[in-house]
């Protein structure tokens, strides 16, 4: 299946989507690629908003603003969702529940992938307009569906049997 139409159909169905996804066989490449897919475009989605402030305040260069941007997204933002991933697989079977590492992360990672057009929206917003009350409820929608997507992936690998971890 395409990227594109999943993160259209995740919208939709997002508990059907995530069950495709996680598959039956691990790929752990995969769940790494959906994960820097997802920093790389909300990397990219701070773009605009960066290049306003630089524009607004002349002794903040662009250059320093994307190299934060870059490093805060690319290499530090993977590392803080892999181990919040961890957390929530520990919370899984902790109560019990037939997770694995592989599907808490695929979980967490394509609820950033698919909310990432949310975020990329919210970013042109704020470059263009500014910082307005209408960017912020986009900002807020944004957050809404990555919450709305993560936490139906949790459910569904929730509710899978037992008999699936292995």
């Amino acid at each position: 299946m395409s990227i594109a139409l999943d993160i259209l159909r995740t919208y939709r169905a997002p508990r059907e989507v995530l069950r495709r996804r996680i598959g039956s066989r691990e790929r752990e490449d995969r769940a790494l690629a959906i994960l820097m897919g997802a920093c790389f475009l909300i990397f990219v989605a701070q773009w605009p908003r960066l290049s306003r402030e630089a524009f607004m305040d002349d002794t903040v260069a662009i250059d320093g603003l994307m190299a934060g941007a870059l490093f805060g997204w690319v290499i530090i933002a993977p590392l803080f969702f892999y181990t919040l991933a961890l957390l929530v697989h520990w919370g899984l079977v902790a109560f019990r529940r037939a997770s694995t590492g592989y599907m808490s992360r695929v979980a967490l990672f394509w609820a950033l992938l698919a909310a990432a057009p949310m975020w990329l929206l919210s970013g042109l917003l704020t470059g263009f307009i500014g910082e307005t009350p209408a960017t912020s409820m986009v900002g807020v929608l944004a957050l809404g569906s990555f919450l709305v997507f993560w936490g139906s992936g949790v459910v569904e690998i929730a509710k899978r049997p037992v008999a699936a971890q292995e």
